[in-house]
């Protein structure tokens, strides 16, 4: 009797320790993940007058498949400390305020409206090979 208290008790001490172990494993696991997630995240820190990506989250059922969900580009107007930030479209007729993590930098090119190169093609001459 006394030895099958000694064995239950011992086989207990065995239990709690194997989930003790678990439970640091997964601890120490989760850690781990967090770090690489938290290592892919973009700083978004915008200034007033940068150029944004609005990203559309209504849910659509027909969406084209090559549709961009990302709309813009727009400019930043104000930050809110609350993370909001004031956006107004590239002509200067829109603004509103846009929950700040619907936002991207805008990494495209700027066009400059004065200089216009026209390029004119031609049809590439043959030579007929007989």
């Amino acid at each position: 009797m006394e030895t099958t208290g000694t064995n239950r008790v011992n086989g207990l001490h065995g239990l709690e320790e194997f989930r003790f172990q678990a439970f640091d494993s997964a601890r120490l696991y989760k850690e781990r993940i967090k770090l690489m997630h938290d290592k892919h995240i973009l700083d978004q820190n915008f200034k007033p007058g940068e150029l944004v990506l609005l990203y559309n989250s209504r849910l659509r059922l027909f969406l084209g498949k090559l549709k961009s969900r990302w709309s813009g580009p727009f400019r930043v107007v104000q930050m809110f400390k609350s993370g909001a930030v004031e956006i107004e479209s590239e002509d200067r007729t829109n603004k509103f305020t846009v929950n700040g993590q619907r936002l991207k930098h805008y990494l495209g090119m700027i066009e400059q409206k004065g200089d216009i190169v026209v390029i004119t093609l031609e049809e590439p001459q043959y030579t007929n090979e007989e």
